[in-house]
């Protein structure tokens, strides 16, 4: 695959479509069988009180791999996010209901680098508070 975007076609402030992602604890369960991270916070709500959190929580992984999907929708191509880095800063709380939680997420193109690359900024919240801090991404562009 390839990139759909062409460099030359994106300018700093170019903004990327922003992107809702629901997670259930059925979500949650999904992705503690694919990854295999079965910590209890992420699925056992009495154990995740009783270690100082609000409720069952999303997986850390997981909401930076949601908020990634917004730059790999963009470019057409997930091979061509040449690197990817983020802070977690708050966590999804998931509640144990039909709607759980959302994560919001939109991103912009922060600098064109060399290469055809440039680095695209994203902003990802739930529930009104930022969940990933310098959350950035370096993408290879057409």
């Amino acid at each position: 695959m390839t990139a759909k975007i062409a460099y030359g076609d994106v300018e700093v402030g170019t903004e990327l479509p922003a992107q809702s992602f629901t997670v259930t604890r059925a979500t949650l369960v999904q992705y503690a069988g694919a990854s295999g991270d079965f910590n209890p916070i992420h699925w056992n709500e009495r154990f995740a009180k009783e270690v100082g959190l609000p409720d069952v929580i999303a997986h850390g992984m997981f909401t930076m791999a949601e908020a990634i999907r917004v730059v790999t929708d963009w470019t057409g191509d997930p091979g061509a996010v040449v690197e990817y880095g983020v802070r977690f800063t708050k966590p999804v709380v998931v509640p144990d209901d039909d709607q759980g939680a959302t994560i919001e997420v939109s991103g912009k193109v922060a600098a064109k680098l060399d290469d055809d690359t440039v680095r695209v900024d994203l902003l990802a919240t739930s529930a009104g508070q930022k969940v990933l801090g310098m959350s950035r991404a370096v993408v290879r562009l057409a």
